[in-house]
């Protein structure tokens, strides 16, 4: 067996670093990377504004008790046109234009004013910016928002406030996801059989591929066949991943390994040093990278959070790095490891990490009320409430994988 790292060092060996993209609407590029830089097209602000409401006019004319004559206002959309000489003031309130002529605001608590006269009553404060927002404060025509960025809310703001509006972003990675097993049954059906059970796995691994970024796609269930498992493996030989969901072990009938290799698959590792997920492999078929994950519903959300999130990370250009480990306080003491490393379901509990009682890989209820995994070291010495420990987070999304791998 491998240590996870190193099973996740060879899944990068494998994987495609994609390149091609397409142009989408900015109200669609949200969470998408981008695959060229931006220019923008327009200054921000596009002109010196108020950063106030009070009275533009000229800084020389700015003294205590000067009296100045009103010529008009100038509101956000509408500006004052014409020039502005000493003695006057122009009323201004906060993002309109400032008058040609004017490079001083006086807010408007420091004078006092009628219709068409206005006097200053305090002190001008002498702020370097003088109330105003220069031209091209934020940015300048031509700045450039570089590509291999994730879109986030804020950079949809920038790139409209640039007047963007359509960006090209790297194409969705495809993910085909293959359930396996005799037993499978897709959930919905009115009718299951005693012992048949429903298929979960693939919908929560699809879950966490669309929020890493990629375009998940589940594959009809493929039986303990050489046939069937050779159809579907066939069938998404069209995809940049190919991640097949039990079958991954070495009993009599876990066919995928087996059937793959019949395929033309080239072996890269086999058995994980962990728990849950031992079963995993990784390979390459058809050209594609092809991960085997274990069946059981939480070996195949655990390893879908420390190996596919990184993998779809890495193939949109974000680089090639695992998940970032965070610490907390445990809530209560723990036990000393084992010989794999462990990755244990726990939950926030008053600030601090609580453990599953129950970390059995079978249990999906433990899984969805888990907010982290502490990852605990093959052997790790018992561990104390109040002592740190390391954890991944497992609520995330493409907009916190800078943080996240």
């Amino acid at each position: 067996m491998i240590s996870a790292d190193e099973a996740l060092h060879r899944i990068f060996s494998l994987l495609p670093r994609l390149t091609s993209s397409v142009t989408v609407p900015l109200l669609e590029a949200n969470g998408r990377v981008l695959a060229r830089k931006v220019r923008a097209k327009r200054s921000q602000p596009p002109f010196a504004a108020a950063m106030m409401d009070g009275f533009a006019l000229r800084d020389e004319d700015a003294k205590r008790g000067v009296r100045f004559r009103i010529i008009g206002e100038s509101v956000a959309g509408k500006g004052f046109t014409g020039p502005l000489h000493s003695g006057e003031a122009v009323r201004i309130f906060t993002g309109a234009p400032l008058p040609e002529g004017a490079d001083r605001v006086v807010t408007q608590e420091s004078t006092e004013f009628k219709r068409h006269e206005m006097t200053i009553i305090d002190e001008v404060s002498r702020h370097d910016n003088y109330y105003i927002r220069d031209e091209g404060a934020d940015f300048k025509a031509g700045a450039e928002v570089a590509a291999g960025q994730i879109i986030t809310p804020e950079r949809v703001a920038l790139l409209a406030a640039m007047n963007v509006d359509k960006v090209d972003v790297i194409r969705r990675p495809r993910i085909s996801i293959i359930p396996t097993g005799d037993e499978l049954q897709m959930p919905g059906r009115d009718t299951i059989g005693e012992h048949e059970i429903v298929s979960s796995s693939g919908f929560g691994l699809a879950a966490i591929l669309a929020n890493a970024g990629a375009g998940p796609r589940i594959l009809p269930i493929a039986r303990d066949r050489e046939s069937s498992l050779r159809s579907a493996l066939e069938a998404a030989s069209d995809s940049d991943l190919i991640v097949t969901l039990g079958g991954a072990s070495v009993g009599d009938h876990d066919q995928v390994v087996p059937v793959a290799r019949k395929l033309g698959m080239t072996l890269a590792c086999q058995q994980v040093a962990m728990r849950p997920g031992k079963p995993l492999f990784a390979g390459q078929l058809f050209g594609k990278p092809l991960i085997g994950l274990p069946g059981n519903p939480v070996s195949t959300l655990v390893c879908g959070h420390l190996f596919l999130v990184p993998a779809v990370a890495a193939m949109l250009g974000l680089g090639e790095r695992p998940r970032r480990r965070k610490t907390a306080t445990l809530d209560s003491a723990v036990q000393a490891n084992g010989e794999r490393q462990h990755f244990m379901r726990a939950a926030w509990h008053n600030g601090q990490l609580k453990i599953f009682s129950r970390q059995d890989s079978s249990l999906i209820s433990v899984m969805a009320a888990a907010d982290a995994l502490i990852d605990r070291p093959a052997h790790d010495s018992p561990r104390q409430a109040g002592e740190k420990i390391s954890y991944i987070d497992v609520n995330f999304s493409l907009f916190t994988l800078r943080e996240q791998v």
